[in-house]
């Protein structure tokens, strides 16, 4: 099968609900993910958007599946470079579990971001970005401070 995926795997200092609060919350969303805005109900069938900071729609699609505080599929279409929107539809799936071996408070989260087809420059460049991002997540959710203030995603 033709297959590109990336795999990030973090632990973090928190709580399945905390950090389920921290991925679906708007305005929490914006201070990690360098101003932008997503907008979803985050249930089954809704549908879910990525903005820049000007309003300009970066991503959008589906929420496939919710299962709070556990599991998260949104199915995802890039709409802000045309190389990648040609590629289509990928899916990213977001997974927490409580893991007591580092605490009463932690947490296994893991994203896999993927797309039925070889090679996709897509994914190449989700790989680049879901590392900053999940760094600010964490970072915010241990410290209430971001690690990284700016990100170099081309618009």
């Amino acid at each position: 099968m033709n297959r590109s995926s990336f795999v990030y795997v973090t632990f973090i200092r928190t709580t399945p609900e905390r950090l389920w609060s921290a991925l679906t919350t708007t305005d929490f969303i914006r201070r990690y993910w360098f101003g932008m805005t997503i907008e979803s109900a985050f249930t089954a069938g809704a549908p879910w958007k990525m903005s820049f900071e000007d309003g300009r729609v970066a991503d959008q699609g589906e929420i496939l599946e919710a299962d709070p505080p556990r599991r998260l599929v949104i199915k995802w279409f890039d709409e802000w470079k045309p190389e990648f929107k040609a590629e289509g539809e990928s899916r990213c799936t977001i997974e927490i579990e409580p893991v007591a071996d580092f605490g009463a408070n932690a947490v296994k989260l893991s994203i896999t971001h993927s797309m039925e087809r070889a090679d996709s420059k897509f994914i190449q460049a989700v790989g680049g970005g879901w590392p900053g991002i999940l760094s600010n997540l964490k970072s915010l959710l241990e410290t209430g401070e971001i690690l990284l203030h700016s990100f170099q995603r081309k618009q």
